[in-house]
């Protein structure tokens, strides 16, 4: 009977150590994923602080929980079946998908840098409400936008994060893409949330008694501004190399390989010249190459979107 108990103790730590070193895969292997999606997830807190600016200090927290569960309902309840009956039954679709994906992210990328150059920012900045005048109504549409927007960011997450773990079994590959979905919706947020509630956290610091608390209120106020604009270069830098680098991968695997090729040769020869510093040499111009590669798909869009209708419209007009 006794060794009976000890075979059976026995069967289960063995089972336990199995479960164990599968969760420990899973994390891994959802570490990796998320890595490989890390500049999307940047661009996505970048993008997120200003649907909250102008709101009201006390609606900003709950509008960013809104957004967030409406992140989480679009990566497990849409997009991540979607993506899994891809992956087991037309895994071909998914390097075209991811491409599209890549040229969306090129896009908004070139055209943030048109908009610089234009002006055209500026005067949407301009023409933007008052503080004084937003309500329930514009809260509720500016939620509903985020989240809109957080579908495709969330949608290139996920597939990003698929085809870095496509040979896993069925099963395994869902646990670890619902682990990345709720992993990259807590950073994302969270960051989102002390990043909008930075400069509250500095007015009740300044108000303090102690010298060092007034100081570094002080400094979070004023680095507040500086933050989100670090935030949206960052973020519009990651658009570009994210977008190029899908591209050029994707368009790689379909048998166009002389970009890829060129970019890749750039960053041996980078590589071989600077051995000290090769990997990160190597990388860099792998970066630059990718960027390079979305700015002008990008730009051939942000062309056919805006720059040829504007020229037909100047000419009808003349």
């Amino acid at each position: 009977m006794s060794g009976g108990l000890v075979a059976l103790l026995d069967d289960v730590a063995a089972l336990a150590r199995i479960a164990a070193a599968s969760v420990d895969d899973i994390g891994a292997a959802a570490g990796r994923a998320s890595m490989k999606a890390a500049g999307v997830v940047i661009d996505d807190t970048a993008v997120t602080p200003r649907y909250v600016h102008g709101f009201a200090a006390k609606r900003e927290l709950p509008m960013i929980k809104k957004i967030a569960i409406g992140s989480v309902r679009n990566k497990l309840l849409f997009i991540l079946p979607a993506i899994l009956l891809l992956s087991q039954f037309i895994p071909w679709l998914l390097t075209p998908i991811l491409m599209l994906g890549g040229l969306y992210l090129s896009y908004e990328g070139a055209e943030k840098i048109y908009e610089l150059v234009t002006g055209k920012h500026k005067e949407e900045k301009q023409e933007a409400e008052p503080a004084a005048v937003v309500g329930p109504e514009e809260e509720k549409s500016m939620v509903s936008g985020a989240i809109r927007t957080d579908f495709i960011l969330s949608a290139e997450i996920m597939v990003i994060s698929l085809n870095e773990v496509a040979d896993e079994p069925f099963v395994s590959r869902a646990l670890i893409l619902v682990v990345v979905a709720l992993g990259i919706t807590a950073l994302v947020y969270g960051v989102v949330a002390l990043i909008v509630k930075m400069d509250d956290i500095g007015l009740h610091l300044a108000e303090r008694e102690s010298a060092f608390s007034q100081r570094l209120g002080r400094f979070l106020v004023k680095a507040m501004p500086k933050l989100l604009a670090i935030l949206s270069t960052v973020g519009l830098v990651a658009m570009l190399w994210v977008g190029g680098h899908i591209l050029l991968v994707g368009t790689d695997e379909l048998g166009w390989h002389g970009p890829y090729g060129l970019v890749h040769q750039l960053e041996e020869a980078a590589a071989h010249a600077l051995p000290a510093v090769g990997a990160f040499v190597g990388w860099l111009v792998n970066t630059l190459g990718s960027a390079i590669f979305g700015l002008a798909a990008g730009a051939l869009v942000v062309a056919v979107m805006h720059v040829i209708p504007r020229k037909k419209k100047a000419g009808a007009h003349h």
